[in-house]
């Protein structure tokens, strides 16, 4: 199964009557990291008087939410989401940022400037088709740290983060339909067996491989 998203962050911007609007789109796959990207904004636009936003996750679309962060109810978190859905995405969050001019520009006018700052930042974005991927933690002592990353980079895995604190941690993604296959790949590699013998390998020793989610 596929669904559309952006593939990084893009902005677009709006201007009525005095008033400012600064778009801001991102991908998101969790309520941590739509609420992380929503703080580096505020901290950018201190200043401003509104930071409205709206985000859609998850492939049955049930997960989502519009605020109007002050603004009268329905004038901006709405017309953000209905942008979201006009493209057809998931998986997105969009805060749209409003420095005030002086002068009110009405319910009509609200509506529009949300409406068209989220459009604009959809606009400038790249908008993707991707695969439903399962996002798996592998955990690992760095005595291991050749086999695991070169296994990565051999098997062209994706690596969706990696923290290398008091031991090592690498997020990757594996599309569901080939799970089952790179998993056994995966295992061989850090194991440095043949593929039929992680067949029957449930653990090595120094690794931990757990699932995330699915995005």
């Amino acid at each position: 199964m596929n669904y559309k998203t952006i593939s990084s962050s893009s902005i677009g911007e709006f201007k009525d009557r005095g008033s400012k609007f600064y778009g801001y789109a991102f991908p998101a796959y969790s309520e941590e990291e739509w609420q992380s990207q929503l703080e580096e904004v505020k901290k950018e636009h201190f200043k401003a008087r509104h930071h409205c936003y709206a985000f859609r996750l998850g492939l049955d679309k049930n997960n989502f939410r519009a605020n109007d962060d002050g603004e009268p109810s329905g004038t901006a978190g709405r017309p953000i989401l209905g942008q979201i859905d006009s493209f057809g995405l998931t998986n997105i969050f969009i805060v749209v940022v409003r420095y005030f001019g002086g002068t009110k520009l009405g319910t009509s006018g609200l509506i529009n400037a949300y409406r068209t700052s989220a459009q604009l930042a959809l606009e400038n974005a790249n908008i993707i088709e991707k695969s439903l991927d399962d996002i798996f933690q592998i955990t690992f002592d760095y005595a291991l740290m050749s086999q695991v990353m070169n296994t990565l980079k051999n098997l062209e895995i994706e690596i969706v983060s990696q923290d290398f604190g008091n031991i090592g941690k690498i997020q990757i993604a594996l599309p569901k339909s080939e799970l089952e296959e790179k998993m056994i790949l995966i295992k061989a590699g850090i194991a440095q067996v043949r593929v039929e013998e992680a067949t029957e390998l449930e653990e090595i020793e120094g690794v931990e491989i757990e699932y995330l989610f699915t995005r």
